[in-house]
């Protein structure tokens, strides 16, 4: 308080109020039980999302891992929503399967047959341009997709294939282990999981059908499954992966 000379009248200075803190970024992901088991469950909407592949940086090795791709994206990159390990890769981290990133195809459609479960037929391809992301079997994509798509990811098996499991998968086989996929709801949103704990491809790919009705669902991985959300703090290490889903926020 202070009194200005001649005035008699008290002047009251307004203190100034802190500046309040930004509001921390609510997580995209959300912890899930399904059937006993513990899943982490991650939503990508198209209406405020980005979805982009991401191998390593230009011109360099495979990043091999979730904490490399954190550290190594650019200062102006868009903030990253969430990003999981997506895509069957060889033992340079390089992928087997069809790979789009960037609208630039790296690696052609892989139709041949062999053993593992990206041979597991059929398998399939999780792919999008702009706001329209698609899962297909690697046949419906050779037979109906003619334009490239702007990123893409092949991977086996499918886990749900119009609405039914998979012929080879039951709905609780004995092979047990931490496994994510992706599915895209008809209203076009893609649906990340990775389990907490170890599960059969039966119980992940029910998880699709049943619970959240994705008409068509991919695995993307086992064992070396992995998610980065930058909201919650959580950073998956492990065994060296291949390329990497990312969502970021729309600009």
């Amino acid at each position: 308080m202070r009194t200005e000379i001649g005035s008699g009248v008290a002047e009251v200075r307004a203190t100034p109020e802190p500046e309040a803190e930004a509001p921390a970024r609510q997580s995209a992901c959300r912890a899930v039980t399904f059937d006993g088991s513990k899943f982490t469950h991650c939503i990508a909407d198209p209406a405020k999302h980005r979805i982009g592949m991401d191998l390593g940086p230009n011109g360099g090795a495979p990043y091999r891992s979730l904490a490399n791709l954190a550290g190594g994206r650019p200062a102006d990159a868009a903030p990253v929503v969430f990003a999981m390990n997506g895509g069957m890769y060889d033992g340079e981290g390089k992928p087997i399967g069809y790979y789009v990133e960037g609208g630039e195809r790296l690696k052609e459609l892989n139709r041949n047959d062999g053993p593992g479960n990206f041979h597991m037929q059929p398998n399939g391809v999780f792919f999008g341009s702009g706001g329209k992301w698609q899962v297909r079997t690697s046949d419906d994509f050779y037979s109906n997709v003619g334009d490239r798509p702007q990123f893409g990811t092949q991977s086996g098996p499918m886990l749900v294939i119009k609405g039914k499991l998979h012929p080879e998968i039951t709905d609780d086989g004995p092979s047990k282990a931490i496994r994510n996929g992706v599915g895209v709801d008809t209203a076009g949103r893609a649906h990340f999981v990775i389990s907490r704990e170890p599960v059969s491809f039966g119980k992940l790919a029910r998880y699709f059908r049943d619970e959240l009705k994705t008409p068509n669902a991919l695995f993307l991985d086992g064992n070396v499954s992995a998610l980065w959300d930058p909201a919650s703090d959580r950073l998956d290490a492990g065994a060296p992966i291949g390329p990497m889903i990312v969502a970021e926020e729309k600009e």
